[in-house]
């Protein structure tokens, strides 16, 4: 069982078997276990930010990872003063971003160990800022280690990823997160398997489904979409209704950080109890709107991809249903079986009424759809043409 800063890369212990040699390989620079330069690649829900924090967390602890000093708490926190974490709330890291973070690593650790850079979002990276990252990971301050995550290598600038040692992460198997679920976080066995066979291997979409009621009554209505699509107007309106509830998912989640950010910089312009502005503070105010607009967009983008996941899963069992590629003990954890096992009837009923043809068509229409919403086509726009070509009406594609 994995300990420490390691503790919740589940399942990844070839993974993090690499990441403790090149933490004991310290301070012999000269050792092919350590990298000035990583990329941990995975999957969604594979864990590849919480590697890099776990990490960075171990190259500044002097017991190489224990979980339990200031060091490691600060470091997997993003309160340590030599551990710099990145995540974007924009679509991409933009060339004066990525400066910032090339002037921050090569500044001396304030501890003495290391400074360590972790960008959860490499694939972000503009080619802009891709040149300005460059000649920083070529030519290394002597006590810095990047460290870039990402879906897969080819969502890196070529540039970049040529000059990183990679570690791939796997998906963790069902087992593991099902033991997770039920030996710490106290969830019954058969919520935690539900919850895991809907996760499909994303720890942090498992827990949600089997903490949050919430999160479980959004996905029923999902998986009973399909199934009420008749008409155009069904399609149109259903199109409608999932992405204001997408919207009104991301304002709620905003709301209280947009807030306090925009009280926190009032306070720093010197903004006065009767609300008088001072001068020039209109042009920081459009700023931070500018840059919570974007954080709303993609949080709203965020909520609608995972509207899509649930379909692909969903499409999926309906074909495996079809081609009768099922296994009868849909309640288990190995083989081949149901996603959604509780959809049973109605992965069924749709089964029975369409051909494997066009459950394929629809995978791909599903898939097309998340390309869309990742080149910034309109949302409704999007979801509006999934759903009627869903209804077998149409198979236009963008």
């Amino acid at each position: 069982m994995l300990t420490g800063v390691w503790a919740e890369l589940v399942g990844q212990e070839k993974a993090v078997e690499v990441l403790r040699r090149a933490v004991e390989s310290q301070p012999k620079r000269s050792s092919h276990a350590m990298s000035h330069a990583w990329l941990i690649t995975g999957p969604p829900g594979s864990g590849r930010s919480n590697a890099a924090k776990s990490f960075a967390a171990a190259l500044q602890c002097v017991d190489h990872g224990c979980g339990r000093c200031n060091a490691c708490r600060t470091a997997l926190s993003g309160a340590h003063p030599d551990v710099t974490l990145v995540r974007t709330e924009a679509l991409s890291i933009g060339v004066d971003e990525v400066r910032e973070l090339v002037r921050r690593a090569a500044m001396n650790p304030v501890h003495g160990r290391h400074q360590v850079v972790v960008v959860e979002d490499a694939d972000r990276i503009t080619e802009r800022g891709g040149d300005a990252l460059l000649k920083a990971i070529e030519e290394p301050a002597p006590k810095t280690v990047w460290l870039l995550c990402a879906p897969t290598p080819e969502d890196v600038i070529v540039t970049i990823r040529s000059r990183c040692r990679r570690l791939h992460l796997a998906t963790p198997r069902d087992e593991a997160v099902a033991d997770l679920l039920t030996c710490r976080d106290g969830i019954a066995p058969e919520v935690a398997a539900e919850a895991v066979r809907a996760g499909q291997g994303h720890i942090g979409r498992a827990r949600r489904l089997a903490w949050d009621e919430e999160a479980r009554t959004r996905r029923n209505a999902i998986g009973e979409l399909p199934t009420r699509l008749r008409s155009l107007g069904d399609c149109l309106q259903a199109a409608e209704d999932l992405v204001t509830q997408a919207r009104e998912e991301a304002a709620a989640a905003t709301a209280e950080v947009d807030a306090a950010e925009r009280a926190d910089l009032e306070k720093a312009l010197g903004f006065g109890s009767s609300g008088a502005r001072p001068r020039n503070a209109q042009a920081a105010i459009r700023d931070l709107e500018k840059q919570q607009s974007a954080r709303l967009k993609r949080l709203q983008r965020d909520a609608l991809d995972r509207v899509l996941t649930e379909l692909t899963a969903y499409h999926r069992d309906v074909l495996a249903i079809q081609i009768g590629a099922v296994r009868l003990e849909e309640n288990a954890l190995r083989g081949a079986r149901l996603v959604n096992s509780g959809w049973s009837a109605s992965l069924h009923r749709v089964a029975d009424s369409q051909n494997p043809e066009h459950t394929v068509a629809t995978i791909d229409a599903i898939l097309e759809a998340r390309k869309s919403l990742e080149h910034g086509v309109a949302p409704l726009l999007v979801m509006e043409t999934l759903l009627i070509a869903m209804t077998g009406a149409d198979h236009a594609r963008w």
